[in-house]
């Protein structure tokens, strides 16, 4: 009788250290509770971060673009007795938003020789998008290279100074002159245009160039 008690009582001690049904599928669902929060977390952290990389990526394209505009505007010429020559700044506007256009003769490394360079902006498909159109200054037969800069341009602005006021136009076939100072800037969109929401204002960078060529240091 002794023995029996003592094997109940083994036998009881054997089944507390145990897990029941209930307790394995309670532990079951605590697990996929967490192991779904810990994926969304990182899926979210993801998606933030390549927000983030894309949005650095225009910012950059966006100095870039000015950087090497600052530097064509820096070497621009004008001559009043060569007709090949020219600075000429359009006022020009897509759905509100400033889209100037701008046609200079300059230098740049990118070719030999003088060279004139056209800034557009069009939109396609309803995205606007800077482009870069270059080509011989001497000869206007030679046809363009068109090269594409930013996508999703919020708006593409460049003004001249003029009397101490900035203004959206210039052609140096009637003011005989280059601007002084020419302000440039750029507004990226902050997200690409399918995530774009309408309260997007964008990012702006923007700096400030002056033709050197004929000018006194």
């Amino acid at each position: 009788m002794l023995k029996i008690t003592k094997s109940i009582a083994k036998l009881q001690i054997t089944r507390k250290k145990g897990f029941t049904l209930m307790e394995v599928l309670i532990a079951l669902a605590i697990t996929s509770f967490i192991v779904t929060a810990l994926y969304a977390t990182f899926f979210l952290s993801q998606k933030v971060i390549g927000a983030i990389d894309d949005s650095l990526i225009r910012l950059q394209e966006a100095r870039l673009t000015i950087d090497n505009l600052k530097r064509e505007i820096e070497s621009a010429i004008y001559l009043k007795d060569r007709e090949y020559t020219l600075f000429k700044l359009e006022d020009r506007d897509l759905y509100g938003r400033s889209a100037s256009r701008l046609t200079l003769t300059t230098f740049s490394p990118l070719t030999t020789g003088l060279t004139k360079i056209s800034y557009i902006v069009e939109e396609i498909e309803g995205r606007l998008i800077l482009k870069k159109a270059m080509t011989s200054a001497f000869d206007s037969r030679i046809k363009a290279k068109d090269i594409e800069l930013i996508e999703d341009l919020h708006s593409f602005l460049i003004e001249v100074k003029y009397k101490d006021k900035w203004v959206k136009t210039w052609d140096s076939s009637l003011t005989y002159s280059m601007p002084e100072e020419v302000r440039i800037s750029i507004t990226i969109s902050e997200k690409p245009q399918d995530n774009k929401s309408k309260s997007d204002d964008g990012i702006s960078v923007f700096d400030i160039a002056k033709p050197m060529i004929g000018k006194t240091l």
